[in-house]
């Protein structure tokens, strides 16, 4: 193929080899029109009946839609075109031909169920607005990326196939490994403290996640992507200060960098950076201002944790980016330290959007003794846990941190109703294809 010029770049006064799909074909009579489509936009290719060799004229009112094409012609200027510029074509190659009859359009002007969506996921992308989710995606995880580094943290990968689980053995997916049982991971939690209690100290991560969870709902997924953060020496307080920041970094990469994209999702006149200075709600408080909304049927009492009810209730009140911190100790996970002076109350915290939880995190405990009562209480063998335990025999720092769900930031940022959207090949109970 001739060097090939991207639809955006033609300019007119040129020979170009354009190369990419076939979008539309209009036939007007004397005249019809190609639309090509490429990765950088649109662009019209004119076809003069009258001027023109009668076989390319007839290949290209043949051609069905989707089919890959190459075209190679003059660029002309012409403000009626969708671009302001077309093609005038000297040759025309069907590189490869499409089925006449696809599964949906690509064009988007028949909509298709999100399972027929999900089962053609290529046509699907083929979608300006669906496309877009998806570049924003990868610049949500650039920005991260970007705003971690500024931290000084490092970036790792943790093992994803492991030989106990995060948190126990429920909610696992067990593997046969060289003939002993193994899981996929749920979370590189026990992984990156041990990182932060090494030289590294602090650490990132952005990675695959597994849940055997059996949730049928437009907010869970059973393989995630999960944005891991862990610094030694800080405390709750410290990470949330990160968390904010990572977060309102996510978003400004879009807002700076994602014009486009915003504009397919109609979100272009709407999006905005989240404000600074997180509200921080106690668990005790969030209860009690659950409770005064009236939205409950059943009022929440101590210990409850934020059903989805509560959240919506919740994110109404607050009206924006909010942490519930100081939850109770029953309801954290082992490696949760407490508060010295009362327990009963962790260091855990959570940062929610005010349509569901996003974040989950808090100061570790990092004394050895606590730690292994921690597993005791909480039903779980430390012997299971020996080769993250003992390192907390060897000097392990204060450390914190958190993990965001990449799918959940990105589908409340764009305000996609289900979160199998901002995902390209989603993971759930019924869907193993494609």
């Amino acid at each position: 193929m001739d060097e090939r010029t991207f639809a955006a770049d033609a300019a007119p006064g040129e020979t170009v080899t354009v190369a990419g799909w076939v979008h539309e074909v209009r036939d007007l009579g004397g005249i019809a029109f190609l639309i090509l489509r490429d990765g950088s936009g649109k662009i019209q290719v004119k076809f003069e009946k009258e001027e023109m060799a009668e076989d390319l004229v007839e290949r290209a009112l043949s051609i069905h839609r989707e089919s890959v094409v190459s075209v190679t012609g003059d660029v002309e200027a012409e403000e009626r075109a969708p671009t302001g510029v077309e093609v005038v074509p000297e040759s025309l190659e069907v590189v490869a031909e499409a089925d006449p009859e696809l599964p949906l359009d690509p064009s988007g002007k028949v909509e298709a169920e999100l399972a027929t969506r999900l089962d053609n996921r290529t046509l699907d992308l083929r979608k300006a607005d669906v496309k877009a989710i998806f570049e924003i995606r990868s610049e949500v995880q650039r920005a991260a990326r970007e705003a971690f580094r500024e931290t000084g943290a490092t970036e790792i990968n943790t093992p994803k196939i492991v030989a106990t689980g995060t948190e126990g053995g429920t909610e696992l997916f067990p593997i046969t490994y060289f003939g002993r049982e193994a899981f996929m991971n749920q979370s590189p939690q026990l992984f990156k403290q041990l990182m932060v209690g090494s030289g590294l100290e602090r650490v990132f991560e952005i990675g695959p996640i597994f849940r055997a969870e059996e949730h049928n709902t437009p907010r869970h997924l059973n393989e995630a992507t999960s944005i891991d953060f862990e610094s030694a020496f800080f405390d709750a307080s410290d990470a949330m200060d990160v968390c904010e920041d990572v977060v309102r970094a996510a978003y400004a990469g879009v807002a700076d960098n994602c014009a486009d994209q915003l504009a397919a999702l109609d979100l272009a006149d709407e999006f905005a950076v989240p404000e600074p200075d997180f509200p921080r709600l106690s668990y005790e408080e969030a209860i009690e201002r659950v409770n005064a909304t009236g939205e409950l049927d059943v009022q929440l009492v101590w210990g409850d944790d934020l059903s989805t009810e509560a959240e919506r209730a919740l994110g109404d009140d607050v009206g924006r980016h909010y942490f519930v911190t100081d939850w109770p100790s029953e309801v954290k996970p082992f490696y949760i330290k407490d508060h010295d002076d009362d327990p009963e109350l962790s260091t855990g915290f959570d940062l929610m959007h005010p349509r569901l939880e996003l974040v989950s995190g808090g100061q570790r405990e990092h004394r050895y003794e606590q730690l292994v009562a921690g597993f005791e209480q909480q039903g779980l063998e430390p012997e299971a846990f020996e080769y993250y335990t003992k390192m907390f025999r060897y000097g392990m720092p204060p450390h914190a941190g958190w993990a965001i769900g990449a799918e959940r930031l990105v589908m409340t940022m764009l305000e996609l109703d289900n979160i199998r959207e901002a995902v390209i090949f989603p993971r759930d109970r019924q869907r193993l294809s494609p």
